[in-house]
């Protein structure tokens, strides 16, 4: 399968555990958790573990799809309760440890990787990144590449948290 669509709660083996399983697999699919739940730690554990989407199952049926079209093409997706959510968390004070350790890592970004991680923080897609950062979305795929292999992340949801957890944003103004 291209996308699949997660549980959380799950007999046997949870839906976290079981996609941060699938997505060590090589070419692994893309995983959108659908659940009832929407605790900060399992969106986060979720979104560290490689989801690239987080959908509460109350969403109507027709922004499932959506959302599974939407990551299927490259675009991370999170239902509005979620993203909120995780903005207050982001905003809260959890995260002085995670920041501190954000920050030691990004040091192995060069300034054109640190620049793309920001805007993909920023939600940008590449198309938007190479009209901002003047170069060709194929040197913007590169770069993401090179973010991803440098820091073993599966996919852009991730180089967004790192940029977020780092405070990368914030030092541009785009948080």
């Amino acid at each position: 399968p291209d996308v699949v669509l997660m549980d959380i709660r799950m007999p046997s083996v949870d839906g976290l555990t079981a996609t941060e399983s699938l997505r060590t697999r090589e070419d692994a699919p893309q995983v959108v958790v659908l659940t009832t739940f929407h605790a900060d730690d399992q969106v986060l554990r979720a979104l560290r573990a490689g989801a690239a989407g987080f959908v509460l199952k109350d969403t109507p049926p027709t922004e499932i799809v959506a959302a599974v079209r939407r990551v299927a093409a490259g675009d991370p997706v999170l239902s509005p309760a979620v993203t909120r959510q995780l903005m207050a968390h982001a905003a809260g004070t959890a995260g002085g440890t995670r920041r501190a350790r954000a920050r030691e890592r990004v040091t192995g970004l060069n300034d054109r990787e640190r620049e793309v991680a920001v805007a993909v923080g920023r939600g940008l897609a590449n198309a938007e990144i190479a009209a901002e950062l003047y170069m060709s979305v194929a040197t913007v795929k590169t770069h993401v590449s090179r973010i991803l292999a440098k820091f073993g992340l599966n996919n852009r949801v991730q180089i967004a948290l790192l940029a977020h957890d780092a405070g990368l944003l914030e030092e541009t103004g785009s948080s």
